[in-house]
């Protein structure tokens, strides 16, 4: 698909990775509508992109029914807006996990289903996912951000395969460690020796990509950590006793502090 001239959704546009990856549609030429958290970020780069924004709480079905209804039609959906949580799973209340849940996963999954009609009467359309590394592989302390991830993943895979008659292209990104957004930046960790990074702007590209060329998976990752994704596909056991061996609970919860959750 071609993006100039598509009219683009973007959730999760007052973010650092939904800023970049708004930022790289519009110099594609594509018309974007924006939604986010922060008002003010999200009217900054409004302005600067001259595209259109509205405010919306996607973590309840009224505000995605009205984000709906406010929208008409878009050609391509980018399902970016997520919440990390490295918490372990005793130390979660019962709303904290429903509220992951509903950002990461339910709203991706009502967005779609509420595009299908629109894109199937325009020709058709593309969708990308943002999920995570951590949708491909466990890691410590991170049950519930990975569950969403993990089931964002299974979502796509399936929904590529129901909209092909109606040439709607689904993508899932996967980005890893991110240097200059999300995780390890808001917590003001480190990210422990020997591990790659990527930038936004990295993540942004594969975006598009996925876009353009209708792909649908692309990890956002240094080549090792590919690597290290394989195996722990191939092999679950023998990783999860890997990272049990060198301890990586506790390089993570050094890395992020006690623990992060946004809400």
């Amino acid at each position: 698909m071609k993006l100039q001239g598509k009219r683009v959704l973007v959730t999760g546009a007052s973010g650092g990775i939904g800023g970049a990856i708004a930022r790289e549609l519009a110099a594609r030429g594509a018309k974007l509508v924006l939604t986010g958290r922060k008002p003010d970020v999200l009217a900054q780069l409004r302005s600067e992109l001259d595209a259109e924004s509205i405010v919306a709480d996607i973590s309840h079905p009224d505000g995605i029914a009205d984000l709906l209804a406010k929208l008409g039609d878009v050609d391509v959906l980018v399902a970016n807006a997520g919440l990390p949580g490295t918490v372990h799973i005793s130390n979660w209340s019962n709303d904290e996990i429903a509220h992951v849940l509903d950002v990461n996963l339910r709203a991706p999954i009502l967005l779609a289903r509420g595009l299908i009609g629109s894109m199937s009467r325009r020709g058709g359309g593309h969708m990308v996912f943002v999920s995570s590394l951590a949708g491909l592989m466990a890691s410590p302390m991170s049950a519930i951000y990975s569950a969403s991830k993990y089931g964002l993943r299974g979502f796509a895979q399936c929904l590529r395969l129901d909209l092909h008659e109606a040439n709607i292209g689904v993508s899932c990104v996967f980005p890893g460690i991110i240097r200059d957004a999300g995780m390890f930046v808001a917590s003001g960790g480190k990210v422990p020796k020997g591990i790659g990074t990527n930038t936004t702007t990295d993540v942004a590209h594969a975006v598009v990509k996925a876009i353009e060329r209708n792909i649908p998976e692309i990890a956002v990752a240094p080549f090792g950590l590919r690597v290290l994704n394989r195996i722990a596909a191939l092999f679950p056991g023998w990783f999860g006793t890997l990272q049990i061996k060198v301890g990586a609970t506790k390089v993570l919860q050094k890395a992020v502090g006690a623990g992060l959750k946004e809400s």
